[in-house]
């Protein structure tokens, strides 16, 4: 007969970085519930070594999940990712055909170990244009892992936040001429229901990689009081080290919402 072990741990323990880095020993009450991560560079990375960009954005792979286990490691609850903005359809045909292709084998090889993990994958995002293995798979993704509860990753596919808002007053429009919603019932925790994801909590801090200084469309609504990390680092060479580091800039920033009071969460 087989005793179960109810002392078992249900996940497994994130691995170990391989610098022997731990993460810093922040208060609870300082770590910030949802990052969210502009992962922006690969191609620059790869030119700097005279490869094509999508050898980049294949070694961008591992920086992704690197942070994913050091967000665990933390205390991160959530973490969103922009992994293919509406906009990145202008790239060239042959990039964008290597990305969805790449999102689809990225997924299968590694939903297992995030399962494993206690991570559950939503993904934000339009359907129209996105390849249909790509949707089965990030759909897969999400029905695997939809009852872990250690660490969200949503991964913003065919994302744009302008698009996101766009979507959620035309289906707010349609609710209040079909009757089902009053126009002076709508609020901003009304619109929020709208959003690809209403559960996804506020942005507490965006970290955008490569040196630039801009959101470029990414959860516009979410970031509204989002403190903001830019850092000079290729999205390649970024490691959960990098985020530990934007995460305790973020615990020593006053957070005021607009009062003149600094309020920690």
């Amino acid at each position: 007969m087989t005793v179960r072990n109810d002392l078992a741990p249900r996940f497994r323990d994130p691995r170990p970085h391989p610098s022997g880095a731990r993460p810093p020993a922040l208060p609870p009450n300082l770590i910030p519930k949802h990052v969210g991560i502009v992962m922006d560079g690969n191609g620059r990375w790869a030119k700097l070594r005279g490869l094509a960009r999508t050898k980049g954005h294949e070694a961008g792979e591992d920086a992704l999940f690197d942070c994913v286990e050091g967000a665990i490691e933390l205390g991160v609850r959530w973490l969103s990712v922009y992994a293919f903005s509406t906009e990145n359809w202008k790239r060239s045909p042959d990039e964008v055909a290597f990305l969805m292709r790449f999102t689809d084998r990225v997924f299968g090889r590694r939903i297992d170990d995030m399962a494993a993990l206690g991570v559950r994958v939503r993904w934000a995002g339009r359907r129209p244009r996105l390849w249909g293995n790509v949707i089965r798979r990030l759909e897969a993704s999400e029905e695997v892992t939809r009852d872990n509860d250690r660490l969200t990753l949503v991964m913003c596919v065919n994302y744009g936040g302008r698009a996101e808002i766009a979507d959620a007053a035309a289906a707010i429009a349609r609710d209040v001429r079909e009757g089902r919603l009053r126009p002076d019932r709508i609020d901003e925790a009304t619109i929020s229901r709208y959003l690809d994801e209403p559960d996804m909590p506020d942005l507490d801090l965006v970290i955008r990689t490569s040196g630039e200084k801009r959101l470029s469309n990414f959860l516009l609504w979410q970031a509204a009081y989002a403190e903001l990390s830019f850092v000079d680092t290729l999205w390649p060479d970024f490691d959960r080290r990098h985020l530990w580091s934007a995460c305790e800039d973020f615990a020593r920033r006053d957070r005021r919402y607009g009062g003149t009071v600094a309020h920690r969460a």
